[in-house]
């Protein structure tokens, strides 16, 4: 009996079992230890490396804007026009068929154009007043329309055709002005005309005619005349 007790202890199932147990409280003690230590050095080392240790810095080294000039604007532009126009251009070739040589390209332009009077020549000449201070007329050159510009974002080739030669000659893309620089400036000349064609410079008559009485009242002026010269090339 005593021998089996003995033979027990030495196979050791309670015994190996209970050391077993102690053995994995050790480690579990040391390993809460460990924890215990590397979560705070964890946090130290979290908050002293950046969020991305990987991750790509830019640096500028632009240098700083010069100014090269600064003048006077004598000129208040007092309309905008946004206008619109679809160019359809075809280049034939004589006696040979479309599909062999030839282009016919559509070209959706979108523009703006600026109706401005000048203001350099408004001198004492040109602006009276009553002997009251009442009363003033203001006369000023008429309203002439700019060059108009072309707004790449809002502007596009909608559809282009092409012959085999034309193909095999070279690659156009999608940008007239760098591409096919006579496409846009047919879709200028037209987009100007659209301007021209328009209320465009009766606005401008309006809108400073508004804008200076305005001024002119604030400085004491009851009535208010303002009259543009004909345009260069119109009857009075």
């Amino acid at each position: 009996m005593p021998a089996l007790l003995q033979d027990r202890s030495t196979d050791g199932s309670p015994a190996r079992s209970s050391r077993r147990r102690r053995r994995l409280r050790r480690r579990l003690v040391a390993a809460g230890i460990g924890l215990a230590v590397l979560v705070p050095v964890s946090a130290q080392l979290r908050d002293w490396l950046p969020d991305n240790p990987f991750g790509q810095e830019v640096v500028d080294r632009s240098t700083t804007p010069l100014l090269l000039a600064l003048d006077d604007l004598h000129e208040y532009h007092a309309a905008t026009g946004t206008f619109q126009v679809v160019v359809d251009r075809e280049v034939d070739t004589r006696y040979v068929p479309s599909v062999i040589s030839g282009e016919r390209v559509t070209y959706l332009a979108t523009g703006t154009a600026d109706a401005s009077v000048d203001f350099e020549g408004l001198d004492d000449g040109r602006v009276s007043l009553s002997d009251d201070g009442r009363t003033a007329t203001i006369v000023l050159p008429a309203p002439r329309i700019g060059e108009v510009r072309i707004d790449p974002a809002e502007s596009r080739v909608l559809d282009r055709d092409r012959g085999l030669v034309e193909r095999l000659g070279d690659a156009v893309g999608d940008d007239p002005a760098a591409d096919d620089p006579e496409l846009f400036v047919l879709a200028e000349r037209r987009l100007a005309a659209a301007a021209a064609e328009s209320d465009l410079l009766a606005r401008a008559e309006d809108n400073t005619r508004t804008m200076l009485t305005t001024l002119a009242r604030s400085l004491g002026v009851d009535e208010v005349a303002v009259r543009f010269e004909a345009a260069p090339g119109t009857d009075g």
